[in-house]
Order: C-alpha cells, then structure tokens, then sequence
C-alpha cells in the first residue's frame, strides 16, 4: 500500500511539473518578456563571417604559440592560410606534381606525430635532390589545412615580392 502512494504521489508531482514549469501558460506575467533563442548553424556563422569580411578565429594569440603548437592549432581547428615554421623527418618522397607549376612533394612527420604535405615550388625554388625518406627538413611557408593533417606551400622565394618568403632548410642548406 506504501508503494502504491508513493507511485501516486510521484504521477501527481510529475503532471504538476509538465504542465506548470516545462509548458506554463502564456498569460504567465513573469513569462512576458521572454524572447526565443535562434541558433545559427555553424556553416551560417562562417559564412556570415566571410560574408562581412572577417576573418574567422578561435580566441588564440598564434604569435604566442610554438612552432608545433601553431601548426598543431591550425589543423585542430581547420584553420587554413597561415605562415608557419617547422621541421620534421621525412616520412614518404611523393612523385613531383607537374601540373601547372611543377612542384616537389614529400610528406614530413612532425614531432608531435602529425604529418603534413610538403609542396615545395620547383619552377620558382630549387629542388632538394637529395633529399630522402628519414631525413630530417626544416620547412617555412604557408599553411593549408586538409583532412590529412595539412600542405605547407610557399616554400620558396616570391617573385614578385608580395608575400613573405618560405624556404626549405637541409643539412645546413637553405632552398627558395
């Protein structure tokens, strides 16, 4: 008999919750200056926000990240256009893309396991003929992100003196 007054007590407070607290009446003067909340989808807030000419951050200071710690928070959060340093070991020698601007490719892992698309410019820079999967390159250049981890381009000189130079560094040799 306890039990069934309980379960009773239970059902009356459960219906007195659904109809004045979850759904209360609209005449509620307390409830008359409510207005409701529209959310954007995030594919609108970053179309807004290149609509309007922003560009679209995450609260980080970049010039106070490391090198890796930069790269790391570019690829975390798909951010793309961005001048980077690193360096790393050469972990696959891709053959050389010869479409458009010819350029040499390899894949470089960083020391946080990441690894990003090396895309160095061979009609403007010069390439690195020795270079070889395990060794280890120093790269500067501009960051793209993509689903595998990103492409650094831009790892050579400009010829029109419109952007910041890249370059690559190997044992002791700078190449732009």
């Amino acid at each position: 008999m306890k039990n069934l007054l309980t379960i009773i007590l239970l059902a009356f407070v459960g219906v007195y919750v659904y109809f004045n607290v979850l759904f209360p009446k609209a005449e509620d003067p307390n409830l008359s200056n409510i207005q409701p909340i529209v959310l954007e989808s995030t594919d609108d807030m970053l179309a807004n926000a290149f609509d309007q000419n922003m560009e679209f951050k995450r609260d980080v200071d970049l010039s106070k990240l490391t090198d890796l710690e930069k790269i790391t928070h570019l690829s975390d959060n798909q951010l793309s256009n961005v001048q980077v340093r690193g360096s790393g070991r050469v972990v696959r020698m891709l053959p050389d893309d010869n479409e458009g601007s010819r350029h040499q490719r390899f894949i470089v892992r960083l020391k946080n396991n990441q690894t990003v698309l090396v895309a160095h410019n061979i009609d403007i820079g010069s390439r690195v003929n020795s270079l070889r999967e395990g060794d280890d390159i120093g790269f500067y250049g501009v960051y793209e992100w993509n689903d595998k981890g990103g492409v650094v381009h831009w790892t050579h000189k400009d010829p029109n003196g419109q952007h910041p130079d890249g370059y690559l560094k190997y044992v002791g040799l700078t190449y732009n």
